[in-house]
């Protein structure tokens, strides 16, 4: 079956709906919620980790060898480290992210007495005051706070609002949806991924399409701070692809139209077989792609693979201009992505050998090398 037609008005509104939802890593409840309902509706069967992370999973011709699309519904944020003597907020990140991000980021704050709004300032935030001095600041998370819109002019009237060591900060998204495709935001990484995703279900439901193995659909709820997908993938799972974000950037090969296809990361080469066959479903399919490397990145596959899982994994992306700082996406992509997810789901699958934890090399896979333009046995092993 080739690609199918994604709704782009669905794609979008999914995406305006989870920005609108906080979800840095660790405080991931209210969206793992609001994705199991949405997976639900459009008829998939839902089950949830002891922590929350989502495997939905929709039949397909047969069990063995399953497929999984996997990205995660957590993002970056905060928490608090000290509440100092001027009431204010020191904070560490949660996730990788700089502070020269953070300085004059809009917040929520979520403390177990309620909300609290406010914004992450450099320590000299005042220009009358400082004047150069602002300029002169050195950036890090030990040189900003974080000031509660209450009144908070003291440790003591801070915690007297019921703020603690340790509650999470939340840095409110503050999308633009543009009429010329492109959307800006935090928190793209990875809400746009989770859109894509559920784009792509909708489709698959809505033309009532056939797979010949069953898809897991898998949301993690720790990615930021390298969790990922340790824990979630079944032992019927014999490839995954992990959708999250590329890096448009000078140097990198991103781009915010069209897929770009992760050939490796900083933990190394993706699946070789896997990778082929989606580069080979985007010609195919007539869908724009290029390829990347990415020297200071890993993605939901890494995690998998040290946790043990032996899967085969790949990485499909969404070029993110100004990464995990405030990010720049373009619909084209979204919307490519998508698509290379419905064609791959119900593209046949040609590793029969995948099916069974361990066999012998007969089916094993070939790459090409000049050993392998010698003939050593009459099978000819086809490569996913």
């Amino acid at each position: 079956m080739p690609r199918l037609q994604i709704d782009p008005h669905y794609l979008a509104d999914q995406l305006k709906a989870l920005l609108k939802i906080p979800s840095p890593t660790g405080y991931t409840d209210t969206v793992v919620r609001y994705v199991t309902h949405e997976l639900e509706r459009l008829g998939l069967h839902v089950e949830l980790t002891r922590r929350g992370a989502i495997i939905g999973v929709r039949q397909g011709s047969r069990r063995a060898a399953a497929r999984a699309i996997v990205g995660h519904v957590d993002t970056l944020g905060a928490q608090v480290k000290r509440i100092k003597e001027n009431g204010r907020l020191e904070l560490v990140p949660i996730g990788t992210w700089s502070a020269r991000f953070a300085e004059g980021a809009r917040v929520t704050l979520f403390a177990e007495t309620g909300t609290y709004h406010g914004t992450i300032l450099p320590l000299k935030a005042s220009g009358h005051t400082y004047n150069v001095e602002v300029d002169e600041l050195p950036i890090g998370w030990d040189y900003v706070e974080l000031r509660i819109d209450a009144l908070a002019r003291s440790r003591a009237e801070t915690e007297r609002l019921g703020i603690e060591v340790g509650d999470i900060v939340a840095v409110d998204p503050q999308p633009d949806f543009l009429d010329n495709g492109f959307i800006v935001s935090r928190h793209l990484d990875n809400k746009a991924g989770v859109a894509v995703m559920l784009a792509a279900v909708e489709a698959l439901e809505r033309e009532k399409a056939v797979t010949p193995v069953d898809t897991h659909w898998l949301f993690s709820i720790a990615e930021e701070v390298g969790v990922g997908a340790a824990s979630i993938i079944e032992p019927n799972v014999a490839s995954m692809v992990a959708v999250d974000n590329g890096t448009s950037a000078p140097g990198q090969n991103s781009s915010e139209f069209g897929v770009t296809i992760a050939m490796a990361d900083q933990t190394g080469p993706f699946d070789y077989h896997l990778t082929k066959k989606l580069v080979k479903l985007c010609r195919e399919e007539d869908i724009r792609y290029q390829k990347d490397v990415f020297r200071y990145y890993r993605s939901d596959s890494a995690s998998a693979i040290e946790a043990g899982h032996d899967v085969r994994t790949a990485l499909i992306t969404f070029g993110v201009d100004a990464s995990h700082g405030y990010e720049r996406i373009h619909m084209h992509a979204l919307r490519s992505l998508a698509e290379l997810v419905t064609a791959y789901v119900t593209s046949p699958v040609e590793i029969e050998r995948d099916r069974k934890l361990h066999a012998g090399l007969k089916g094993f896979t070939r790459q090409p090398t000049v050993e392998a333009e010698q003939e050593l046995d009459e099978e000819s092993d086809p490569a996913e």
